[in-house]
Formats: structure tokens, sequence, C-alpha cells
């Protein structure tokens, strides 16, 4: 498309410096190469296909994804490495995993008996195989078989079972959000490759060893420095980041390439000024900040501002009282939770140097069956 000024944008708009995306990019693919690990990111954040591609382009393997739907958008597009890091247990969703498996490569994760039955009746039904992950639990306390021998027990459990190809064990310390400091943030980071080290040794036991030992998230493998055990690495916000990102030590504004410009449409009080952009462009998902990023929502760039309140169509943000903001004119915002809020609009904006160069769908969006 041809280049266009921000200034012709309506607001609120969704940006996405193209610019930081790619040193983003590169900076994570070097880290997999340097320490031999397979990049395969979580394209939950950004959940365009065009991203998705250019992430395969740099050198991922793969694509990571929460749903099926999301799966099938990216199939759509061209991806043909695709694993779902989560639990598939309805007859609807099994069978749609099954058709999608004729088309691509497609890998599962899998942490309950009740689950592997049911995925191995209707692929042994289709005449199908698919690959699968076992989740360990390292830490988040959400799903996940314990590691060490309780891992190995479920992978016992299961083996037997027709049209099932145990392919790794796979975790996400997500409990890595609420750490207090980045020294927090890389003992966890360590901790995580440890368990899955401890956890891939125990299958010896058995008389195997998980071809994919996979770990992941935006904090942790920004301060990775690889370990031995671990083959396989799948963050997904570090292509844009966000508040919540810098608040945990992982990141810089200079590194943040997704922001929202919105429309100062009401200047009531020199200490308030209110945006055309409330939690239906911001959300109201504040993360797990510490606790010198928790009041806002977002970080404003170039003014003197905090967007300290949300309702459905306003941000109210709170102002130096000589902060030189008028009605009509625009501020963009760097986001608290990236994910959360590209899943808010239906399509980006590319920029580069501040002009409009490219327009995205957000294919992916709402996709959350």
């Amino acid at each position: 498309m041809t280049a266009i000024s921000l200034a012709t944008l309506d607001t609120p708009a969704l940006l996405i410096d193209l610019d930081i995306v790619g040193r983003n990019l590169e900076r994570m693919q070097k880290k997999a190469d340097k320490h031999s690990a397979t990049l395969r990111p979580h394209i939950k954040t950004h959940k365009i296909p065009e991203l998705a591609l250019m992430q395969t382009r740099l050198g991922a393997l793969g694509v990571t994804v929460a749903k099926i739907s999301e799966a099938e958008i990216m199939a759509e597009a061209g991806i043909d490495d695709i694993f779902i890091a989560n639990q598939v247990v309805t007859e609807e969703k099994i069978n749609r995993l099954a058709a999608l498996a004729k088309k691509v490569q497609l890998s599962v994760g899998m942490d309950s008996i009740a689950a592997a039955r049911r995925v191995s009746d209707i692929f042994a039904a289709a005449g199908l195989e698919i690959d699968y992950l076992i989740e360990i639990d390292s830490g988040l306390n959400r799903c996940g078989v314990s590691p060490g021998r309780d891992a190995v027990e479920f992978y016992q459990a299961i083996n037997a079972l027709p049209s099932l190809r145990f392919k790794g064990i796979f975790t996400h310390a997500g409990q890595v959000y609420g750490a207090g400091s980045l020294s927090e943030v890389k003992k966890l980071s360590l901790l995580e490759s440890r368990i899955m080290a401890h956890t891939a040794l125990a299958f010896g036991e058995v008389g195997t060893s998980p071809d994919v030992v996979s770990v992941g998230s935006t904090p942790t493998m920004k301060v990775w420095q690889g370990h031995e055990s671990v083959n396989e690495i799948r963050p997904g916000n570090y292509i844009f980041h966000d508040a919540i990102q810098i608040s945990l030590g992982v990141a810089t504004v200079e590194e943040c390439a997704l922001s929202v410009v919105a429309t100062v449409i009401s200047r009531p009080a020199r200490e308030r000024a209110v945006i055309d952009g409330g939690s239906k462009a911001f959300s109201s998902d504040r993360g797990a900040h510490r606790k010198e990023m928790a009041s806002g929502f977002g970080i404003v760039l170039g003014n003197k501002a905090t967007l300290e309140r949300l309702s459905e169509e306003h941000g109210i943000m709170s102002l130096d009282p000589d902060e030189d903001l008028d009605v009509g004119d625009r501020v963009r915002i760097i986001p608290n939770h990236a994910c959360a809020v590209v899943n808010l609009f239906d399509r980006a904006y590319g920029i580069r140097n501040d002009e409009v160069v490219e327009e995205f769908k957000i294919a992916a969006r709402g996709k959350s069956q």
C-alpha cells in the first residue's frame, strides 16, 4: 500500500512498528540458534498470519497456538507445522483436530488419560495418527502433570493407546509474571529448564526419551542462557513487548513495537484529559505488574500523563497541569498487555518512521474455540 501519514488514521487505531518487530524477531531467533534450540513462537500475541510467516522465514520451525481455531487460521495462511499447546477434549474439537491433521503437521498437548483416550478413539477411527507432548506443571499450578516420575507414569498409562505418538514434554512457567525483580525472573527461567531436564531424564527409566523438551514464556526466554536438555523455546509476547515486560525488567520502551494511537476528545480540567479509547481499545487487564507499574493502563509516550481510568469508550488520563494537550491532539500509548489489546481490534497498521506502510487483518482475532 502507499505510505500514508498517521494523522489520517481514524482513532483509536492499533500500530505496529515494523522496524522494532524485525529487531525483536531477529534477536530471539539468534538466541535460539546460539543455544541449538528450535524457536516455535506462540502466535496468540499477534494473531496475524503475515507476522507468523515472517517468523518462519527468519528461522522458526513452526508456530504454537492456544486454540484449534487459531491453528486453522495459520494453516490456511500456509503454516504447515503447528503445535496446539492446550488440551483438546470435546468430540467436536477433536474432529476438527483430525480434519486439520490431514493438511498440516500437527501436535497437541495432553495431561489427562480421559482426553488421550478420546483423541485416540477418534483418530484411530479415521485412520490417522497425531503427535502429542505431555504438559508439565513447572510451578504455574494451571494445567499439566507433576514433573519427574508422575510424568513418566502418565506416559506409561497412555502409551499403548492407538494413533498417539509421543513427541515430547512442554511447560509454561507463567508464574514468572508475578516476579518482583529481574533476579527472580532469572531464577524462574533457570528453574523452568532444570525441572524439564529432570523430567526428561526420568523417562530413561522406562527406556525412552522425549524428542522435544520445550519451554516458554517471553520473560523467561529473554533472560534464558540455554540448557543442554532443552531443545525448543516458545515465547510469544517478544514480538511486541508491552508494559508488563517493561515492569519485569526484560524489555525497554524502545523494544515495544505495539501502541495505540488515540485522540483527546475532552480537556475538562487542567489535571485531566479524556481520549477516545477505553476498555474496548486498551483492555482492563493490568497484568501481574510490579507495584510501581500497577497505577495505569499503559505507558503514555511523549506526555506527562497517566492513563488512570477506563470506561468502555473513554480513557481518562491524569496530567501534569502544565501539559500542553488540547482537544484534537493525539497520544500514543504502549498497552499493559499486548496480547489482550490485539484481540480487541479488527486490523492493525504497520508503520515505519511514523508512516503507515502496511495494513494487517487480525485474522485470528476472537478465535477462542
